[in-house]
């Protein structure tokens, strides 16, 4: 399937009752900030560019950002840094995202989550995870040219290597463990990046840098043959 019928039938999908009451549950009595605003609360489809050769992989849509918005890290702060990295690295035409009808482009990346719907406490259970498996698989397939999956936080870099397992790519065994920077080939033409996820708990303490996430940027513009801007 084409990523355009692959979200078309993300956004119905029922499949976990936790997180269908949640994700609705947060729309429906929102943030005193977002009284105004007319909630999303369903599964957050991914977003980009849909020929890319760079596939970001996230952990879930925020309860207040993406589930807000429908756009995946729209209107949160690890959207906010995520999407002036991406700019940096001229995978994106500006340096912000706050709603669907920003301007926002992506050119040879796309982003998404291991988990498509907004869990509480920002913490799907195993289950969740893996009945969600089969989207991002799905996601992955829809795309003839990925050189580099980037993996935000140690939930998805797993994630990528669980499918990686299932489809016989070339995964270490035992399987190796999450650290930024980490960089597993994981076919002849696919490599799969580990990047701390740009969460307020991570860039507060200085545990990851601008700096961190361009190198990591760079490295995935690398890895696809065209050089980071100067």
């Amino acid at each position: 399937m084409s990523i355009v019928e692959v979200n078309a039938a993300l956004v119905e999908c029922q499949r976990c009752t936790r997180l269908v009451q949640w994700r609705e549950e947060v729309a429906a009595t929102k943030r005193a900030a977002y009284a105004d605003d007319v909630y999303w609360g369903r599964p957050v489809p991914g977003f980009g560019d849909s020929e890319a050769s760079v596939l970001i992989v996230g952990l879930a849509p925020a309860a207040h950002g993406a589930n807000r918005t429908g756009r995946m890290f729209t209107g949160d702060r690890s959207g906010d840094w995520l999407f002036r990295a991406l700019h940096r690295a001229g995978f994106a035409n500006q340096p912000m995202s706050i709603s669907p009808n920003d301007g926002l482009e992506l050119t040879d990346c796309y982003v998404t989550s291991s988990v498509h719907c907004a869990p509480p406490a920002n913490k799907p259970t195993a289950a969740e995870q893996n009945a969600c498996s089969d989207w991002l698989e799905q996601e992955i397939d829809s795309f003839d040219g990925l050189t580099a999956i980037v993996a935000l936080g140690g939930i998805g870099f797993d994630r990528v290597l669980r499918i990686g397992r299932r489809r016989a790519w070339d995964v270490p065994v035992p399987r190796p463990r999450f650290g930024h920077g980490v960089e597993l080939p994981l076919t002849d033409s696919l490599t799969l990046i580990a990047s701390y996820h740009p969460s307020q708990q991570n860039t507060f303490t200085g545990r990851l840098t601008e700096a961190m996430l361009d190198e990591i940027f760079a490295r995935a513009r690398e890895l696809g043959g065209s050089p980071a801007p100067s």
